[in-house]
């Protein structure tokens, strides 16, 4: 029979998106690894390769169609001559969704006439204990059918977790759980998160009745920011540690730098210095180098540095690795990299997920100090202001005039106290304000 062609998460807070183009055809051949299409996620657009190997037997959504769920099928995959008649018509898009027919708990009717019984809706997707979906390749989920498997068992080896045909095949049988049998403390939990966080459309836009207004379509990435900020809010006890740092070392020292990097097409950033003194802050106080992850905490070895790219529509917190070891020049040519490709929307998932501390920075707009909000799993994120002269009594006790930059670091506080919060800050700073010593 034929087996259908699921949705794909493409990256780790995609839950819809919208099939921009179809790579194939009905009828095409083919093989595990190939092209199927090409799939708009939350963050870029991007390439959905074949877990399977067979005929397109029938494309369910159509190119264009939007909010398409993940795991909602798309298309259907089976042998030579096989007879897709039987299958779902294929769905039109709409503003509301793409998915098809059967997504919605009815498949067409087949023609000769309304009178024909309509066949049984598709079986839902798999789901585990406490309500999230399980990811599987059809070929999968058809192997685990026959051997009687039960994949919410199942670690999948695939992208993301997903579980594929070799995850499937080393397994052994396990009694399904049935539904009465869920753990009563998902009940709670998906009543919880059906919950509504706000007044809902029909309200506010009573509110404006009779006023002029233009309504704002939400895209993917927009729904996603709003979701992950409210959540951190929400669920992050954040606290916040402020300082003043002195950048007239560092800017001293910058001009000196970019005159004998010039020659070789190097410019460097205030930006790039706040990246490597962060780096270095959190190989100097380890154990602030750390994300929560549910019911433990996870110590990274090396710095790996998250920074806010602002993109059309929302913004992107791609992962600059292994900060700490990194020379100025080759953070500077990496960052503007990805801050490039953040905003072509050409970003891989690998390149944008991970990292335990971030960096804002809107010291370029003006600003000169904000509270950042923390982004999940990251243990801190660094609020970064602009540069301004200021009055300063020096060492001396005299008065005297220096640039001064305000930071503020938002924490996690069940990753990191207030002590070793203020012992990162303070490396921070003085890395900052002795930038010679990030070289040594």
């Amino acid at each position: 029979m034929p087996t259908e062609i699921l949705m794909p998460a493409l990256s780790p807070t995609m839950e819809e998106g919208t099939l921009a183009k179809w790579l194939v055809k009905e009828g095409d051949t083919v093989n595990s690894g190939d092209l199927l299409a090409e799939i708009e996620t939350d963050k870029a657009t991007m390439e959905f390769e074949a877990v399977d190997e067979g005929v397109i037997g029938k494309i369910l959504v159509q190119e264009g169609a939007e909010n398409v769920k993940v795991n909602t099928p798309i298309a259907l995959i089976g042998e030579e001559g096989e007879d897709f008649s039987a299958a779902p018509s294929a769905a039109a898009p709409s503003s509301e969704a793409s998915a098809p027919a059967a997504d919605a708990g009815a498949e067409a009717a087949p023609a000769g006439g309304s009178e024909a019984p309509a066949p049984a809706p598709a079986p839902a997707a798999p789901a585990a204990a406490d309500g999230s979906r399980i990811f599987a390749s059809p070929l999968a989920r058809r192997i685990a059918k026959d051997k009687g498997l039960d994949l919410t068992q199942i670690k999948g080896s695939g992208p993301h977790g997903r579980i594929v045909k070799a995850d499937v095949e080393k397994a052994t049988a396990q009694p399904t759980v049935a539904a009465s049998e869920t753990p009563k403390a998902a009940a709670p939990a998906a009543a919880a998160a059906a919950m509504p966080t706000g007044p809902q459309a029909e309200q506010v836009l009573k509110m404006y009745e009779g006023r002029e207004f233009e309504e704002v379509k939400l895209n993917g990435m927009r729904k996603t920011v709003a979701a992950r900020l409210t959540e951190a809010k929400q669920t992050i006890p954040h606290f916040y540690l402020r300082r003043d740092i002195q950048l007239d070392a560092l800017l001293k020292f910058r001009s000196q730098l970019n005159k004998q990097l010039e020659p070789r097409g190097v410019k460097l950033s205030v930006n790039d210095f706040v990246i490597k003194a962060c780096a270095l802050a959190l190989q100097a106080v380890p154990d602030a180098n750390a994300v929560w992850a549910g019911d433990r905490m996870i110590k990274l070895k090396p710095s790996d540095v998250a920074v806010a790219v602002a993109v059309e529509g929302g913004l992107f917190t791609p992962v600059l690795k292994d900060s700490d070891s990194k020379s100025l020049s080759a953070l500077s040519a990496e960052m503007k990299d990805l801050a490039s490709r953040a905003r072509d929307g050409k970003l891989a998932p690998h390149e944008y997920v991970g990292g335990s501390f971030a960096i804002s920075n809107l010291g370029m707009f003006g600003i000169e100090n904000f509270d950042a909000v923390i982004n999940p799993p990251h243990g801190a994120i660094l609020a970064v202001g602009a540069g301004v002269k200021k009055p300063i009594v020096g060492e001396d006790g005299e008065l005297a005039v220096a640039t001064v930059m305000s930071v503020t670091l938002s924490v996690d506080h069940r990753v990191i106290d207030g002590a070793l919060g203020a012992q990162l800050l303070a490396a921070i700073k003085e890395n900052l304000e002795n930038p010679m010593v990030m070289l040594a």
